[in-house]
């Protein structure tokens, strides 16, 4: 009797980022490492393509923004690796290191980009809980009786 068993291992994809501009992008407490080069339009992250690994079609949107604004979506190939936070950081975290590395390819990017704040660092974060409190700012339920 052959047991077949199906070994699924992971397929490690090799990209050739020899060429590439590197830049780091955050947001909350996701950090996104970008290495963007001239290309055809593919976006992986985390060694998956984008599609798979945001579900949302709001984060799609929000990751390919940064190419249309610029009028070139399919010039560019895009391999990043994200750590921290959740989906919606994580994207923006994407969205802040692909500019940055767009402005490395092209100085004169830069005026277009940065109008739509998308160069800028995002500095909102989730504010610390206080003592004496539940969270941050609501405070325990009173109780007059």
């Amino acid at each position: 009797m052959e047991t077949t068993q199906s070994t699924s291992k992971k397929t490690k994809i090799n990209l050739d980022f020899k060429d590439s501009k590197y830049a780091t992008g955050r947001r909350k407490t996701s950090i996104a490492k970008v290495w963007l080069k001239k290309g055809t339009g593919k976006i992986y992250v985390n060694g998956k393509l984008f599609d798979q690994y945001f579900v949302s079609e709001n984060h799609k949107m929000q990751i390919t923004r940064p190419f249309e604004i610029i009028n070139q979506p399919t010039d560019y190939d895009v391999r990043c690796s994200v750590t921290g936070g959740g989906h919606t950081g994580q994207a923006g975290a994407m969205v802040h290191g692909i500019s940055k590395a767009l402005v490395m390819f092209d100085a004169n990017l830069k005026t277009t980009l940065k109008t739509e704040n998308l160069t800028t660092r995002d500095p909102r974060a989730v504010e610390r809980k206080k003592p004496g409190r539940r969270k941050a700012r609501r405070s325990f339920q009173f109780s007059k009786r």
